[in-house]
């Protein structure tokens, strides 16, 4: 193999020309070390790398490509709608379609705002929520990602409740003072946070099965706490689930939990793997934005005709294969098959699964609840099972506290080769050696 194709030598071109040789930061291995894979293709569950050489997929471009690589629904769908045009500037059939579709299956909302990225979805709703209540302070939780907005990106200090301090060079100290961040499964500060500043609080933003940091399912009763905290003080309830939305149901956590937001954002999924975000809630809250109210917000390229035409697709294939209900067997034949391979690890793992995403909570009896509750040592512990994971063909997300995904693409057979490949890596771990 000439070396002009191996891995090494496009990621030196990349650096040349890309900061860090990514678009993206967490792609550039720095958390495991070792040259990052360069995907030349990528086929059902598996991708193909610079130098030929496949790679049982985990990672699904971090949750859009519920189908799988390359579904053929998705990609005739998406030649086609090249052909008609690729933007236009103004409404199109397609948009209005998904729209419907995302309308039908997500609960509570009625109109939908489609934009181009996550960021974008989360940074327009939190817009709209100051427009629509006159407030402007806005509650995050420690461990939620929301995209890199600057009033979002900010992280927390000590004690129960702190003001925003800017997670970024380039973040004005005065953005991040209008963020306040909590602790996850803790509704006793979420209370004294509303008795103290609640008449200005505008909205609290969460994902309401966090994915970002290791995958954090709430405490039975929690999300209904804040539902009930914030309609008393009369903030809104954003739902991020542009990870979790139509990949865990339908009607995404909102549906699993019974607890209906106020406002959500979407991603990924209703892309079906090209660039798309979205904020959506009922009339009454919609109808403050522009061009039927004062709040700002567009785009050139928002609910362009590829992008719908490929979410409609996915959203299509995944009704017609019954896929949500195929996705919870998938995640359970998972279960059975890594779950003894983990039993065998020489510390402790955590198996957590919420229907097609997954987590290894590294160093945890437990499935834990919070950031600050994920051990410190999960990142050494990652590093020699991420690195003997790929040099044995199988691909999972490059850090500790992300999460993998499930496709319909997946078969029992990927679980018993993951299975497989995991229980050698730890039968040869340093210090678990007869001598």
């Amino acid at each position: 193999m000439s070396a002009k194709t191996s891995n090494a030598e496009f990621f030196e071109r990349a650096c040349r020309v890309l900061p860090g040789g990514v678009s993206s930061p967490v792609r550039a291995y720095r958390a495991v070390g070792g040259t990052p894979r360069i995907i030349a293709r990528g086929e059902g569950a598996e991708v193909i790398d610079a130098e030929g050489r496949r790679y049982l997929d985990f990672v699904g471009s971090w949750g859009p490509l519920i189908g799988g690589h390359a579904p053929e629904e998705v990609v005739e769908a998406v030649c086609q709608a090249a052909r008609r045009g690729s933007s236009f500037g103004a409404p199109c059939l397609a948009e209005v379609e998904l729209a419907e579709r995302v309308v039908e299956f997500y609960p509570g909302i009625e109109q939908v705002r489609f934009v181009s990225s996550g960021t974008e979805a989360t940074m327009s709703a939190i817009r709209l929520a100051r427009g629509a209540t006159g407030r402007d302070l806005i509650v995050k939780f420690s461990g939620c990602y929301h995209g890199h907005a600057d009033h979002l990106l900010v992280a927390a200090g000590s004690g129960l409740v702190t003001f925003g301090e800017p997670a970024s060079a380039g973040v004005p100290r005065a953005f991040a003072e209008l963020t306040r961040v909590l602790p996850l499964d803790d509704l006793q500060a979420v209370q004294e946070l509303f008795e103290k500043e609640g008449q200005s609080i505008a909205a609290v933003i969460l994902e309401p099965v966090p994915a970002n940091n290791g995958l954090l399912v709430p405490a039975p009763g929690y999300l209904e706490g804040l539902r009930e905290l914030t309609s008393r003080h009369g903030a809104l309830l954003i739902f991020d689930e542009v990870i979790t939305g139509f990949r865990v149901a339908p009607g995404g956590v909102a549906q699993r939990s019974g607890v209906t937001p106020d406002l959500v954002t979407f991603g990924k999924v209703i892309g079906g793997g090209l660039p798309v975000g979205a904020f959506a809630g009922p009339r009454r809250l919609m109808r403050h934005l522009a061009p039927d109210g004062p709040v700002y917000q567009a785009g050139t390229l928002s609910g362009n005709p590829l992008a719908m035409s490929a979410g409609l697709a996915a959203l299509d294939l995944m009704a017609a294969s019954n896929g949500w209900r195929q996705l919870e067997e998938t995640g359970r034949q998972l279960d059975a098959r890594l779950g003894p391979a983990l039993a065998e690890a020489p510390f402790p793992i955590t198996l957590v699964r919420l229907g097609s995403i997954f987590w290894l909570a590294l160093g945890a009896e437990s499935a834990p609840r919070s950031a600050e509750a994920i051990p410190e040592r999960a990142a050494d512990l990652f590093r020699p099972l991420f690195t003997g994971l790929l040099e044995r063909g199988i691909m999972i997300a490059p850090s500790a506290y992300e999460v993998g995904f499930l496709s319909l693409a997946h078969r029992d057979e990927h679980f018993e080769r993951l299975a497989s490949a995991t229980a050698e890596i730890f039968a040869a771990w340093p210090g678990t050696q007869p001598g």
